[in-house]
């Protein structure tokens, strides 16, 4: 369980290089223990601001407030502050203990404690019948464990971790992510992990950050990030949404309608009183995800429907991705994500289909 207690503060920071602005007065709040994944993709200028956090650059403008202090200016050997990074960063000619207890000895703790130490890190990462192994003796997902013990040992306050997974296989990254989050549990230390990988910060993170140009985009849960997207980047970088544009029309309660290609369609808009106060005729988009889609018996009554023509299958296991060629004049593609049978499809490339989604799993975002 994470507490509310703030840990670290951004606050208005802004980075430039050169001419080129890669971040625009951000403003982040992370709490004390909590695993918090920044999420976007390359150039968002995720990484710049783990590298502010970490000291490794300086804000243009703006402050960095760690437990209330301002530590912008403050060089990086006094942050309490651990990095791990997608490279590992391991010394070659050192053995994995060496490795570990590097940052214990460069602050000149006794070896007594160093060996105890190292000890009980290498028990956390399992990796203790290692301790003796070079670094090239290991495999990839041994050395990040070695990168991720080195930086334990020392107790910093905040773990910043840069795309560690990066490198790794499928299968590795999976074991990985959940080897991270338990140790991450374990130890109770607020881990900042930057990835461009969707799957990854849903698996992980407490709450999702997610950039795009320089700008937050949405920070919630991931819950809230791939259930209700803030904008229409976050609805289509988070996964597989379908994204059906029109205008707005009247609302009732915590619902709103909007008109589109498909029809009227009624959208929740619960928890969003912006889309409750945007004006009727206003662009935006109802968005619902392909699991949100089934499909529909003779006679449904449900709100929001649509008849098309299957126009591709993609198997991918237990689900199976369907394309959905739907609406009249102005025809949209749909994706429906249906489990796969072991007999075969429920569907096949061009039968009709007809659709229907409640409108909890209907979202709006503007245009």
């Amino acid at each position: 369980m994470t507490t509310e207690r703030l840990l670290l503060e951004l606050k208005a920071v802004s980075k430039s290089f050169g001419q080129t602005e890669v971040l625009q007065r951000i403003d982040l709040a992370v709490r004390d223990g909590e695993f918090i994944t920044i999420l976007g993709p390359s150039g968002s200028g995720k990484t710049t601001i783990l590298r502010m956090i970490g000291g490794f650059e300086s804000p243009s403008s703006g402050e960095i407030l760690l437990d209330g202090a301002d530590i912008s200016a403050l060089p990086i050997n006094k942050r309490p502050f651990n990095t791990v990074f997608q490279d590992y960063a391991l010394f070659p000619h050192m053995t994995v203990a060496a490795n570990v207890g590097y940052g214990l000895k460069v602050r000149g703790v006794k070896n007594a404690e160093i060996e105890t130490r190292v000890g009980e890190a290498l028990q956390l990462v399992a990796l203790r019948d290692f301790a003796g192994r070079f670094p090239a003796q290991l495999s990839g997902g041994q050395r990040q464990r070695v990168a991720l013990a080195r930086a334990i040992i020392c107790r910093p306050r905040l773990i910043l971790l840069d795309e560690p997974l990066a490198a790794l296989d499928v299968e590795l990254r999976r074991q990985m992510q959940s080897f991270l989050k338990d140790i991450q549990r374990e130890i109770k230390t607020t881990f900042l992990f930057v990835t461009h990988d969707q799957e990854e910060a849903i698996a992980m993170a407490d709450r999702i950050c997610v950039m795009n140009s320089g700008h937050i985009q949405q920070l919630g849960s991931a819950h809230e990030v791939y259930y209700r997207p803030a904008s229409e980047f976050v609805a289509r970088f988070f996964g597989d949404n379908n994204l059906v544009e029109g205008r707005l029309g009247p609302s009732s309660g915590d619902r709103r309608r909007i008109e589109t290609p498909l029809g009227a369609l009624v959208c929740a808009i619960d928890g969003q009183p912006h889309l409750a106060a945007a004006p009727e005729g206003a662009a935006a988009y109802a968005v619902f995800r392909p699991e949100a889609l089934s499909l529909a018996s003779t006679g449904s009554s449900e709100e929001n429907r649509a008849h098309g023509l299957v126009t591709g299958l993609h198997f991918a296991g237990a689900h199976t991705l369907t394309s959905i060629r739907a609406g009249g004049h102005e025809p949209v593609n749909l994706r429906l994500r249906l489990p796969s049978k072991v007999e075969g499809v429920a569907l096949r490339a061009g039968e009709a289909a007809d659709l229907y989604w409640r409108p909890s799993e209907c979202r709006l975002v503007l245009k």
